[in-house]
């Protein structure tokens, strides 16, 4: 069986990069961060987060606030 990977809520996420849950809102506004909506709530795969963060995704928004990851 495969071990199949956890979908992580939006303070998950946040605490994960160690950012604000309100970044994360703004990020998903902006149609930025993988994200997807199940019901009415957001969830996140950690590996599609963190291959888009090391993409170089997170840099222009987080340097416009002064927020660093």
């Amino acid at each position: 069986m495969v071990d199949a990977e956890r979908w992580l809520s939006v303070e998950e996420i946040a605490a994960h990069l160690g950012i604000s849950k309100e970044t994360i809102y703004r990020w998903i506004e902006r149609e930025k961060v993988p994200a997807h909506r199940v019901g009415r709530l957001w969830k996140f795969k950690t590996s599609e987060v963190d291959k888009w963060v090391m993409s170089g995704g997170a840099e222009a928004d987080s340097s416009e606030r002064g927020e660093h990851i």
